[in-house]
């Protein structure tokens, strides 16, 4: 798909603000274990022949692992992930994603770390399910 102008930030990153593309920046920098080794594991298009990106600004949100050609959004999720009020918001988080068409998979720091290859190949069958479930709707901008 060619991308014209503005179109692909806009699609990239669905218009996040400066501040969050900071908040990515500085998240880059003090990633979990898990996350330092689950990366290792999918970037340079080694999970399946996709590209993902880590701390990736998307809208006001910033997305642990994501792969802009088919909408998936990994998530890696720490102890504090199982406060009721943490939970809430990552349903809340969930739920905004898919409305934009966007499929969101989570897996705790302990799969990650200790089951690695359950871990990937779970991505890999998630991602086949991605790409052939509906095309994602094209973000608007208010006003349109």
């Amino acid at each position: 798909m060619a991308y014209i102008g503005k179109t692909y930030p806009l699609t990239l990153h669905h218009d996040a603000p400066a501040s969050t593309h900071d908040l990515a920046k500085n998240l880059r920098k003090v990633e979990t274990e898990a996350e330092k080794l689950l990366w290792q594991e999918i970037r340079n298009r080694k999970c399946g022949g996709l590209k993902f990106r880590r701390q990736h600004p998307f809208k006001k949100l910033v997305l642990d692992f994501y792969c802009h050609e088919i909408g998936l959004v990994i998530e890696v999720d720490g102890g504090i992930h199982d406060n009721p009020d943490v939970r809430e918001r990552d349903i809340n988080r969930t739920s905004e994603l898919e409305n934009v068409g966007v499929k969101v998979i989570r897996f705790r720091n302990e799969d990650v770390l200790n089951n690695m290859d359950r871990v990937l190949k779970s991505i890999v069958v998630f991602a086949e399910t991605c790409k052939t479930s509906s095309p994602r709707p094209s973000p608007k901008r208010e006003g349109s």
